[in-house]
């Protein structure tokens, strides 16, 4: 339950709902949004940021935890791997068992390609598991494709990569009913119709949800269409390198058995990296609503073997994790919760923002309230603010909260605390890697021959920030089309002769420009416990 100073508080946000209750916010204007981002946004923390050194991006910066993992040095260079046995040899394989992966496993499966899903816990251990609030897509009358499109543009600053944002908008409908046609349970109304909501940046109700757990049944189904299908599924196995043959291609990768400390190699003639995001690397010391796996490890296996990162610079800090209690911090409030009359709300009980601006203009205000104007509630861990959860069922009529987020409900009165009656706090937590590989609309990267990406390890569909429920848009679209051309192109490929020469390159280049490390990478799991030597 609340401390005292904490329930003091919660008098001021019950003393002003029935005000709250009959305003909305003012909206921010364009030029007021890009002063508050610059002066509170993490990604505008010049102390947060090193320059890379090496590689297709040398010269450019990243996130501090990022560049550490980049100039680290490959376990292969000490621990030697016999190429020419080959314990695996395939079509396609499929590195990660997330939504992306197993969206991209079914579909090369179903072009006839021979197809295995490689992942260091068990499939499904990903962030679609975690996702809660929904997946956009324009199909309903008054809304349409481009209006998704001049959301999704507008809400990520104007950088998306046109090829890919229009892929992602113009291919939702048909995610969805193929995710329907899987047999995922979207929330429907009596006739059958899929009941839609607003997210944050968007102008017509298109978010499908699955009640606040859209993530994990989306993640059930498609992880038992893999496993129907029979499509192999390697666990608790990391790929720690990728493979090329003398011609530059791509030509499997190298895999470490978690368990047994045993190297493997597997042989694919494409190879689709779909291993998710990177909070647990807790970029600046946030918190992280990620699963245990999320360390960037995509991002670092294809920069090692020569691909460029876009917009690697730019993470999503999502506005609303828990705050209090300690138990759960970090982890992710939906912003479903806002969608459904939920407001943000300061120590006073002062709304400060309209409760639907974009994610990173959110989190922006929350952390000024908490910084700058002093208006945060102190909790044991730090500061936050309230989400005034009670007018949700003010609003909706009771029962509102237990119908369409039982979830979140449940985790909270877990720790005692009825959302219902009382409203919860909330502070920003490491969420989205916006950036990622650079890929083409075709899903491969640019540079090297054989190799796609899907999902959270891509840069560039979001542009800079990403609107809610487009993430589980593109794990399902871009996963799709990465399992398509995969199959496709596995039908040409003619490999040669397996080679690491690209790794032993990669450790000259560090050793000229004077970056010693005694870390290796990709870093696989985060290092909670620190044991003295």
């Amino acid at each position: 339950m609340f401390t005292p100073e904490m329930m003091e508080s919660v008098k001021k946000v019950e003393a002003t709902r029935e005000e709250r209750m009959g305003m909305e916010p003012r909206r921010m204007s364009a030029e007021e949004k890009d002063a508050l981002l610059k002066a509170f946004h993490p990604d505008y923390r010049e102390e947060a940021f090193e320059e890379i050194k090496i590689g297709p991006n040398k010269g450019q910066k990243a996130n501090k935890e990022l560049v550490h993992l980049l100039h680290s040095n490959s376990r292969l260079l000490t621990d030697k791997v016999d190429l020419n046995k080959v314990d695996y040899d395939v079509d396609v394989l499929v590195i990660g068992g997330g939504g992306a992966g197993a969206s991209a496993a079914i579909e090369a499966h179903e072009a006839g390609a021979e197809v295995m899903i490689v992942t260091k816990l068990r499939i499904g251990d990903a962030n679609t598991m975690m996702a809660e609030g929904g997946i956009q897509a324009a199909d309903k009358e008054n809304d349409s494709p481009v209006q998704h499109y001049l959301d999704a543009f507008g809400g990520g600053h104007f950088a998306a990569r046109p090829e890919l944002l229009r892929r992602l908008v113009m291919e939702a409908p048909d995610a969805i009913h193929w995710l329907n046609d899987l047999g995922v349970m979207f929330d429907k109304d009596a006739e059958g119709n899929m009941v839609t909501t607003h997210g944050g940046g968007t102008s017509r109700k298109r978010m499908h949800a699955c009640k606040d757990y859209s993530g994990a049944e989306i993640m059930r189904t498609l992880r038992d269409e893999v496993l129907n299908r029979q499509i192999p599924v390697v666990e608790f196995t990391s790929a720690v390198e990728l493979i090329k043959d003398e011609k530059g291609q791509i030509a499997g990768a190298v895999l470490l058995n978690m368990e047994t400390g045993d190297y493997l190699v597997a042989k694919a003639k494409t190879v689709v990296i779909a291993t998710g995001g990177a909070g647990r690397l807790h970029y600046q010391n946030f918190p992280t609503s990620n699963h245990y796996g999320a360390t960037a490890d995509g991002l670092i296996l294809g920069y090692r073997a020569g691909a460029p990162l876009l917009y690697q610079d730019t993470i999503q800090y999502h506005p609303t994790g828990v705050a209090y209690p300690a138990q759960i911090y970090g982890a992710l409030v939906t912003e479903k919760v806002r969608s459904l009359g939920a407001m943000l709300v300061n120590v006073d009980g002062e709304a400060f923002m309209h409760p639907l601006e974009t994610r990173d203009v959110s989190a922006a205000s929350i952390i000024r309230e908490c910084t700058e104007r002093k208006k945060g509630v102190t909790t044991p861990l730090g500061s936050g603010v309230w989400l005034d959860t009670p007018m949700i069922e003010k609003l909706g009529g009771e029962g509102t909260i237990e119908k369409r987020i039982p979830a979140m409900l449940r985790m909270y009165l877990n720790y005692g605390i009825d959302m219902r009656k009382l409203p919860i706090l909330v502070y920003p937590t490491l969420h989205y890697q916006n950036g990622g590989l650079e890929i083409g609309g075709d899903g491969f990267t640019k540079v090297i021959d054989n190799l796609l990406v899907a999902g959270e390890a891509v840069g560039g569909i979001h542009g800079r920030n990403r609107l809610m429920g487009n993430s589980l848009l593109d794990i399902i679209v871009f996963g799709r089309n990465a399992g398509k051309a995969a199959a496709a192109k596995s039908k040409t490929v003619e490999l040669g002769t397996m080679t690491l020469e690209h790794v032993e390159k990669y450790a000259e280049e560090l050793k000229e420009a004077g970056i010693t490390s005694d870390d290796v990478s990709p870093l696989l799991l985060p290092h909670y416990a620190r044991h003295e030597r």
